[in-house]
């Protein structure tokens, strides 16, 4: 988690090629198999690093894949605080996201709809505050181009 949270500082500063770079060996490492946290962790942040709104589709992809393995007991060893159904707004959210980039805006919205519903288990932190705020945003975009098909 710590060569990780590396990876991610390395992103948030501005480096998203080395930040790439440094999620590709990761990846490797932690293969298609590995640890589930690891590997949702790791896919939902280098899709994020991706050019290609179909590549970042496919790591939002994985890194749902990789939640949806996930125990509460395993988020808990790394998160005492966190819930693993608090993982899901935010990764539909990047689903959302990657659709209407796409030009789907009906996935668009049908991910929309589950992270808004997802986000009823949220807190009441500046995190959970984001996650909402761009939830909203998303909405915003997506009905200015409500007659678009997906």
């Amino acid at each position: 988690m710590t060569r990780i949270a590396q990876a991610i500082m390395l992103h948030h500063g501005g480096d998203r090629e080395e930040a790439r770079n440094r999620f590709t060996l990761l990846w490797a490492e932690i293969g298609a198999d590995g640890d589930a946290l690891h590997r949702c962790t790791v896919a939902h942040h280098m899709a994020d690093t991706q050019d290609d709104p179909a590549d970042e589709l496919e790591w939002d992809l994985r890194a749902l894949a990789a939640a949806d393995s996930l125990s509460e007991s395993r988020v808990r060893q790394h998160h005492a605080a966190v819930s693993v159904r608090g993982f899901y707004p935010s990764l539909y959210l990047n689903l959302a996201a990657d659709y209407e980039k796409l030009g789907r805006p009906a996935s668009a919205r049908a991910e929309l709809g589950r992270a808004r519903s997802a986000s009823t288990v949220l807190g009441d932190d500046a995190y959970s505050t984001g996650v909402r705020s761009a939830i909203d945003r998303l909405e915003l975009r997506l009905a200015g181009g409500a007659g678009q098909s997906s």
